[in-house]
C-alpha cells in the first residue's frame, strides 16, 4: 500500500469510529467501508512503473504513472513493469568458434521494456527469457566468428549480438539498447602458441628492417668506395680521421702498420700536389683575353 493510500484510508476510517462514538452509526459505517475500499482500489504508480489490469481476466488497462482507481474483486492487476534500463550479464563457457577453438566469453546486454502490455501477456518471465536468449544468441555468434575476429573486431561481434537478441524479443515489448563483451578467455596452450606466432612475426619484421637497412648502407659503402677510387686524397684522410676517432679514448693502444703510416705520409702530399698541378694546369690553359 502505498503512502498515499494509507492515509486516506486512515482519514475514513478515524472518523467514521469517531461518527461511531458519537451514535451516527449510518455516517460512520459509510465512511468505515470507504476506508475499506479505498484500501483496495486506490493504487499509485512510480513514474518509471506500469500496472497492467485485468477484469474478469481480460486486459482492461495499462495504468501508470500516478494514481488510479481499480473495481475490487473485479480488477486485478497481474503485473507491474519497470521501464527502466537494466543490465543482465551473461556468459558461454566452452563454446567453440567457426575454427573449432573453444572459448569462456562473458558479456552483458542492457535493454529496457518498451511496450508493458506485450511484456505482461505475451512471455511468462520476461526477464529470465532475456537471459536465455542471450546465452543462446551469445552461442551462435561464437560458432558463426573465427578467433581472430572476435578478438579484434569486438565492436562489430556486440552490433551483431545486440541484433539478434533484438530481433527475438521484439514480440515481448522489450528493447535491446546495447550489448558489450566484456572478455574473451582461450585456452593457456593456446595463449603460448599465439604469443610464440607473435613472437615470431615480430622477428620476421625486425629482419626485414634490418635487412633492408643492410642494403641502403652497402648502397653508401659503394658510392664512397667509388669517390675514393677517384680521389686518393679523401682516402687519405678518412684514414687519418678514422685514427684520430679511434684515439680519442684515452688509455686506448692502436696498433698501425707501418707500411700503412708510409704510404699515408707519402701518398697524400703527393696526391695533393697532383691536385694542384692539375688546376694550374686548367688556369694555364685558358685563352687570353682579347685587347682592344
Amino acid at each position: 500500500m502505498n503512502p498515499i493510500t494509507a492515509l486516506i484510508t486512515i482519514v475514513f476510517i478515524v472518523i467514521g469510529a469517531l461518527l461511531l462514538a458519537a451514535h451516527l452509526a449510518i455516517p460512520g459505517v459509510i465512511l468505515i467501508v470507504l476506508g475499506v475500499l479505498t484500501a483496495f482500489a486506490l493504487k499509485m504508480a512510480n513514474n518509471w512503473e506500469r500496472f497492467v489490469v485485468l477484469r474478469v481476466g481480460k486486459l482492461h488497462a495499462v495504468k501508470g504513472p500516478g494514481l488510479f482507481l481499480i473495481v475490487p474483486i473485479i480488477d486485478s492487476i497481474t503485473a507491474v513493469i519497470d521501464e527502466r534500463i537494466q543490465t543482465t550479464a551473461f556468459n558461454a563457457e566452452q563454446a567453440l568458434t567457426r575454427d573449432t577453438v573453444p572459448v569462456n566469453v562473458d558479456a552483458v546486454v542492457f535493454w529496457h521494456v518498451h511496450d508493458a502490455q506485450s511484456a505482461a501477456l505475451n512471455i511468462t518471465n520476461y526477464r529470465e527469457a532475456i537471459d536465455r536468449v542471450a546465452q543462446t544468441s551469445l552461442r551462435e555468434t561464437i560458432g558463426s566468428s573465427m578467433l581472430s575476429s572476435l578478438l579484434a573486431d569486438r565492436k562489430d561481434a556486440d552490433d551483431v549480438l545486440r541484433a539478434e537478441i533484438a530481433r527475438k524479443t521484439a514480440d515481448w515489448g522489450i528493447s535491446v539498447n546495447s550489448v558489450e563483451i566484456r572478455d574473451v578467455a582461450i585456452p593457456v596452450a593456446l595463449q603460448d602458441a599465439m604469443s610464440r606466432q607473435a613472437q615470431a612475426e615480430r622477428e620476421k619484421q625486425a629482419r626485414v628492417i634490418l635487412g633492408s637497412a643492410e642494403a641502403e648502407i652497402a648502397a653508401k659503402f659503394v658510392e664512397a668506395a667509388r669517390t675514393y677510387a677517384s680521389d686518393p686524397a679523401a682516402l687519405h684522410l678518412r684514414a687519418m680521421n678514422i685514427i684520430y676517432e679511434t684515439t680519442k679514448e684515452r688509455g686506448a693502444t692502436i696498433l698501425i702498420p707501418t707500411t700503412m703510416v708510409d704510404s699515408m705520409s707519402v701518398a697524400l702530399p703527393a696526391a695533393m700536389m697532383g691536385q694542384s698541378n692539375t688546376a694550374a694546369q686548367s688556369l694555364g690553359s685558358k685563352p687570353a683575353p682579347a685587347s682592344s
